[in-house]
């Protein structure tokens, strides 16, 4: 019982609390503000790509494995 109450205060507080701004999002009519947070996401992801790239040719140039 205690396990199940605390599955359900954790799906109350993401569904209440955490997905509240991404409910407000839903509702703008402009598609650039609704797709910020996924393009942030795409920068970010782009950058770790990048400096992931960068340290492996590091790592080629030094010879280590």
């Amino acid at each position: 019982m205690i396990a199940n109450n605390i599955f359900k205060a954790i799906g109350d507080f993401f569904t209440n609390v955490l997905f509240q701004p991404f409910e407000a999002i839903r509702f703008m009519d402009n598609w650039w503000l609704q797709s910020t947070v996924s393009w942030i996401f795409i920068l970010i992801t782009f950058g770790f790509f990048f400096y992931w790239i960068g340290e492996i040719q590091k790592y080629k140039k030094a010879g280590n494995e």
